[in-house]
């Protein structure tokens, strides 16, 4: 097995001497530069696989040698060794192409974590397949960029800022970014950051101690020691609280955090990933965003295109629904050209999510094996079997508000009681409850696991 080498460009004796011994500690060799222009020397005459390198050096500065190496060695992971506060550069680094950054003073276990993770980015011995194309479906040219951008931000630690349309896959891209990096055996810890009650949002993300607040009965470790050495995706990040905006971006500026009721900072080793479907230049103008913070999560920012934008995609998709909705049921469900039409018009609001739930539903309620247009409840959208091309699409954007909870629950409540209640008087038998109610046996059998009466 071949021993990995390690460049390291610095002018203080010193810190070549600290590197060197500990990566030696890894099992890495190293060779060293005192400057730009030897560290250039040394490119061509061996092959690297990771660099650390100092931000001023005598002959230029670490982001002159980052741009070099993505121009002639783009496969080489680049960490950049920053004095303390200077975070700007560090992310310039990061918009460069840097792999990650550290630092001064150096921190031991942060700086072998981020090897660690670099040197995982080109190991043959587990190569990682940064194929995505059948967990993110589509085969138009905008799923296909976003599919390419994906495997080249999987090689970084930069933090990623994903942004599009609610339903457009947010989290499912952030894991695939996860999955296909040095990260993927570590924790992908998510936390929807709207869902959280304001005053536990920091108890979830940094823990806290034993007795620090009313109801801290035991210490408690948050989210980012969970996500350690892996990766912690914000959704919804632009409901996080101000004061918390403040403490977030100290965390992953120092690479630490500090539990409520601590007298210590922990280090902590994760990627930051987030995601909204606001318009975060827009809330920062309002001030109910802060820029630095800003800065900092959108170092990259890969955007995801609405299913209008590809709809080409929605036959695969439709099919790929349809094929798992019917493994799940055990019986098998097409659909016919004229409702393909139908859904390949219409404009998907809720983007693919939406698109989800539609085939679910007529997957549920459709007689037969196949579903039709009319089984789709597509409301205002006119639709004839004799002239298909002057299918008009005029629908209205749903008010999100009136489609979610806690109306939503209350028809469930009511939903479950009467279905209870045909059951018994049925004696439990499925097919003639069914019939009772006016359902296939399908959609009862659908309806009893969403309501959770299928035990």
């Amino acid at each position: 097995m071949t021993q990995a080498l390690a460049l390291i460009v610095d002018d203080e004796p010193d810190i070549l001497e600290l590197l060197g011994i500990t990566l030696s500690r890894m099992g890495i060799a190293s060779q060293s530069a005192a400057d730009l222009s030897q560290a250039k020397q040394l490119l061509k005459q061996h092959q690297f696989d990771i660099c650390l390198t100092d931000l001023q050096l005598p002959d230029g500065n670490g982001l002159e040698l980052v741009e070099h190496i993505q121009k002639h060695n783009p496969n080489l992971p680049t960490a950049v060794i920053t004095a303390f506060g200077s975070m700007d550069i560090a992310i310039k680094a990061l918009k460069l192409g840097a792999f990650d950054f550290v630092s001064k003073p150096v921190n031991l276990k942060s700086l072998k974590s981020l090897v660690s993770s670099a040197i995982k980015i080109n190991d043959t011995r587990s190569p990682v397949d940064r194929r995505s194309r059948e967990q993110l479906l589509g085969d138009s040219v905008a799923m296909a960029k976003v599919r390419s951008k994906i495997a080249k931000l999987a090689r970084s630690q930069a933090p990623i800022y994903i942004s599009g349309e609610s339903g457009t896959g947010k989290e499912l891209v952030a894991k695939l970014i996860h999955q296909k990096g040095p990260r993927a055996q570590k924790p992908f810890v998510a936390i929807n950051c709207g869902a959280i009650p304001q005053d536990l949002v920091e108890s979830e993300l940094f823990g806290h101690k034993k007795g620090s607040f009313t109801g801290a009965i035991n210490d408690k470790a948050g989210l980012f020691q969970s996500a350690d050495g892996g990766t912690l995706f914000f959704d919804e990040i632009a409901d996080l609280p101000l004061h918390m905006q403040v403490k977030l971006l100290r965390a992953i500026q120092e690479k630490s955090i500090r539990p409520i009721g601590g007298d210590k900072e922990i280090p902590v080793d994760v990627r930051i990933l987030s995601a909204t479907h606001k318009d975060l230049g827009k809330l920062v103008e309002l001030g109910t965003f802060r820029q630095d913070l800003y800065y900092r999560i959108n170092v990259i920012e890969l955007a995801l295109p609405s299913l209008s934008e590809r709809r080409e995609d929605i036959n695969q998709l439709a099919s790929h629904i349809l094929s798992k909705l019917g493994q799940e049921q055990h019986c098998s469900i097409n659909i016919d050209d004229n409702a393909l039409k139908l859904l390949e018009q219409y404009p998907f609001p809720g983007n693919v999510r939406e698109l989800e739930n539609i085939l679910e539903r007529a997957f549920t309620l459709c007689d037969g094996d196949c579903i039709k247009a009319d089984d789709l409840q597509l409301r205002d959208i006119p639709f004839s079997n004799e002239d298909e091309s002057k299918v008009a699409v005029t629908p209205q954007k749903p008010n999100i508000q009136d489609t979610e909870a806690p109306l939503e629950d209350y028809l469930g409540s009511l939903e479950k009681e009467a279905i209870s209640k045909a059951l018994e008087k049925n004696r439990w038998n499925k097919t003639a409850t069914a019939k009772e109610l006016g359902i296939t046996f399908r959609a009862l059998r659908y309806r009893l696991k969403k309501l959770g009466l299928d035990d």
